[in-house]
């Protein structure tokens, strides 16, 4: 009997990857592949998968409930990738909160509903902290009780959905089976169509090639896509193992890989100093003066939301985050899931430096034709 997958999120960024890799496994009959809305060029690449397995392009929303049950149907596995990520508080809160907790909790109930055995949820780094920039984790694993104490809508709503997915585990399902969950933790993601990465080079390359400043005091140990990726197929290859299954269900991973330890900063130069990007060398506020400017704009935007809604630059949240001691092994992820990085750091390194080289030669063929 073969398989089938459900990925949500599917035309994302951490989404179109792990659909990629899908497409290779042993006797899967269908993808389901679940998003909002495709790019056109994304729906062309994915129908071009299609001579490797069938693959289904469903557009809808996560919190409709018929769309849900519908797309659920006859699916062995689904990977819950969409949420909406937002760090620096651009989205409304209650559409976060909507999208992030709610959206999982139905999509939970169309399992139960559709009899679907796994569930594997896309987490992250930020339901553990950083809580404080002078606290410093370095080669955390999940035996320490690390938990985000933020009010901040996108590490809230994760944590929150994190803690719904693996209470789910071991709930009956329709058919009288069983159902195992299980959550993946990755670092900070990075590689070919980062968003983050994409508006960070945008914004030097509009900037006399100066990269912003986004955290210079940090040290992360980011992780590239490609491995996230493929720690996905691996945590559904061994949820679907009656002798790896017992260890792993109802479980967390901290998924990492071998990209050196640095600060964000470092990482956005080293992916795109050959290209004549390099960081801004000019004084820097202190750490703790940053941190209560910080307070202060959140004070602002509170008195002032009555009337206006006002989005600082940066607060306490994003000024912990961004500059906080933070990095964690994967030698549990290793140890159940028998997961090793699938790419090393130079290959990683290459292919997103090769990636930001199209981002530079797209911006030179602009303003060209801006000039003539």
């Amino acid at each position: 009997m073969g398989w089938s997958c459900l990925v949500t999120g599917a035309g994302g960024f951490l989404g179109q990857r792990i659909i990629r890799l899908l497409v290779e496994e042993k006797e899967l009959k269908e993808i389901r592949a679940l998003d909002k809305a495709f790019r056109p060029e994304l729906r062309e690449e994915f129908s071009k998968l299609q001579s490797k397995t069938k693959l289904t392009m469903l557009e809808g929303d996560i919190l409709d409930e018929s769309c849900l049950k519908r797309a659920c149907q006859d699916i062995t596995v689904v990977i819950h990738t969409a949420s909406v990520v937002d760090v620096f508080g651009v989205t409304h809160r209650e559409s976060i909160m909507n999208v992030n907790v709610k959206g999982t909790q139905l999509l939970l109930e169309a399992c139960v509903h559709a009899s679907v055995p796994v569930f594997i949820y896309t987490s992250t780094l930020e339901v553990a902290g950083p809580n404080s920039y002078k606290e410093v984790i370095q080669n955390g694993h999940e035996d320490q009780p690390l938990e985000n104490t933020w009010s901040a809508p996108y590490p809230y709503s994760k944590q929150l959905a994190e803690k719904a997915v693996l209470a789910a585990d071991g709930w009956t399902l329709k058919n009288g089976g069983t159902l195992y969950t299980c959550a993946l933790r990755p670092m900070y993601i990075y590689g070919e169509e980062s968003p983050f990465l994409s508006a960070t080079i945008n914004e030097a390359l509009n900037n006399s090639g100066i990269l912003p400043s986004i955290g210079k005091f940090s040290t992360v140990n980011p992780v590239y896509v490609g491995n996230v990726a493929w720690a996905h197929i691996l945590a559904l290859r061994a949820l679907r193992d009656p002798k790896k299954a017992p260890s792993v269900r109802g479980q967390f991973y901290y998924i990492s890989d071998d990209t050196p330890h640095q600060s964000y900063d470092g990482l956005n130069y080293s992916l795109s100093k050959e290209f004549g990007l390099h960081l801004n060398s000019s004084w820097s506020l202190p750490l703790l003066l940053m941190y209560w400017i910080g307070f202060l704009l959140e004070v602002v935007s509170f008195l002032l939301s009555p009337i206006y809604t006002y989005r600082p630059p940066f607060n306490r949240h994003t000024v912990t985050l961004s500059n906080s001691v933070f990095t964690f092994s994967y030698k549990k992820a290793q140890r159940d899931l028998a997961y090793k990085p699938l790419y090393s750091w130079e290959e990683a390194r290459q292919k997103t430096a090769e990636w930001v080289g199209s981002l530079v030669d797209r911006h030179k063929e602009m303003l060209k034709s801006k000039t003539q």
